[in-house]
């Protein structure tokens, strides 16, 4: 490649001279002479200031009608998506293997076509055969659901361009898709990336809901590059232990809705069913108060969520290394926890192992649930059941100080609706009128008092 010749231009009359001077031989001016890098090969093939499409602005402020939202015919699935599929939006959804993403796709694939929909349902990892006897056994066989099984997305989109487009495409999943134009064998960074972009463009350009479904990796972490997450609307997570019947749908990304609300299911034999209230679900089983259990109200979005918090305490010989186990809830909020107790209130827990587990398999992530740990932990230290029929719910600070968390009225309203008849948590100066008792804390210290005395 030739090397570029410098040139040096006159910034007061632009004369061009292939040296620099002193003094500009055109106009006579001094020190006018600038060095001027001229055009590459490669800046000229890529100048993109030109030979484009002119774009047709809007204003943000004109009236625009939104798009109309389209129920799934599952409450809890509209619940999560934040009201119902929004045309033209791209849904990646992930989870473990057989935790249920193709049972819950399938039911709301039937769902819609039930209602007159258009759904179109791709596999890439079953046979056409397979699915039906997957739909029969969930008693959707009859749904007009158009099924193909297919991994080329040239030949999934030459065949949607033919007709009028979906009101649903689902794609199970976008890992064994691969385009014909992109080297590299089907889930490999360039291929996940690839096919997303040709399918996502698809579902906006003809206003397509797509629901992409995506394997995870170990960790639990949706597989594939990160960019996939960037690229769609939405992105869900189906969660839940293959021990427990539950599963929960819960939304990590979400353009047209919030994020933290969840949809709650059920597994049984013939599909995933709907549990309108969740908190039966992991109250189940307390017929009698026992000493380490206690009951917090946990907030998931706009909806409250009651849960059982056990700890056991197991005293050990001297010289023996304590064992702190966590199921549920996070393990580094657990010792500060109990580092507060010892260094605040006293309590001795160095010499005895610590397990804490959340009931049912539900994963805690509200700071509100410090109180109802600490609660639940100096119950099992002292060998004492706490009031029968309360809740707990409060942030401790390391001052040992019960600080007020959001949602308290919603907390109690759900409490009282299920039965219980008092509740303990951050000290208030005003109280909402409910049909439960309101026991205010002002430091952890007085908790400890209320449980030993």
């Amino acid at each position: 490649m030739a090397k570029p010749k410098k040139r040096y231009v006159c910034q007061a009359c632009g004369a061009v001279s292939p040296r620099w001077q002193g003094q500009c031989a055109d106009c006579a001016e001094w020190n006018t002479l600038v060095e001027d890098a001229p055009a590459t090969v490669f800046s000229q093939k890529h100048d993109l200031s030109g030979g484009g499409r002119r774009l047709e602005f809007v204003s943000l402020s004109d009236p625009v009608e939104p798009p109309k939202r389209a129920t799934t015919g599952l409450k809890e699935f509209d619940r999560a998506l934040g009201g119902g599929l929004v045309p033209g939006a791209a849904i990646l959804i992930g989870g473990d293997p057989g935790i249920g993403k193709s049972t819950l796709l399938l039911q709301t694939a039937g769902s819609i076509a039930r209602k007159g929909g258009d759904v179109v349902y791709v596999s890439g990892e079953e046979a056409s055969a397979q699915v039906r006897l997957r739909a029969e056994r969930l008693g959707l066989a009859n749904e007009p659901v158009r099924l193909a099984s297919s991994t080329n997305v040239r030949d999934i989109l030459t065949t949607l361009g033919a007709g009028e487009p979906p009101d649903l495409l689902v794609v199970d999943s976008i890992q064994t898709m691969y385009s014909d134009t992109i080297e590299g064998a089907p889930g490999t960074v360039s291929q996940v990336r690839g096919c997303a972009f040709e399918l996502i463009r698809y579902a906006k350009e003809r206003g397509t809901a797509l629901v992409l479904v995506g394997h995870v990796t170990k960790d639990g972490n949706i597989a594939g590059p990160r960019v996939l997450e960037h690229m769609v609307d939405v992105v869900m997570s189906f969660e839940g232990e293959r021990s427990h019947q539950y599963r929960i749908l819960r939304a990590l990304k979400n353009r047209f809705g919030a994020v933290d609300e969840i949809g709650v299911f059920a597994m049984a034999t013939e599909g995933l069913e709907e549990v309108e209230n969740p908190s039966m679900l992991f109250l189940s089983g307390r017929d009698a108060p026992l000493a380490g259990s206690a009951v917090f109200p946990a907030m998931e979005g706009t909806r409250p969520v009651l849960v059982e918090i056990q700890a056991l305490i197991v005293k050990l010989q001297s010289g023996a290394t304590p064992r702190r186990a966590v199921v549920g809830w996070d393990n580094g909020r657990l010792a500060m926890l109990l580092a507060v107790l010892e260094s605040r209130c006293g309590l001795n827990f160095s010499s005895a192992e610590v397990y804490l587990n959340v009931a049912g398999g539900y994963r805690l992530a509200d700071p509100a649930a410090d109180l109802a740990v600490a609660a639940a932990l100096v119950s099992a230290l002292a060998d004492r059941p706490l009031p029968d029929r309360s809740v707990w719910f409060g942030e401790v600070s390391l001052a040992g100080e019960i600080r007020p968390v959001a949602h308290s009225g919603l907390r109690l309203r759900e409490a009282a609706k299920l039965g219980f008849e008092s509740a303990y948590g951050p000290l208030r100066e005003e109280k909402a009128s409910l049909d439960i008792q309101f026991g205010g804390f002002r430091q952890l210290g007085q908790l400890v008092d209320r449980v030993m005395r």
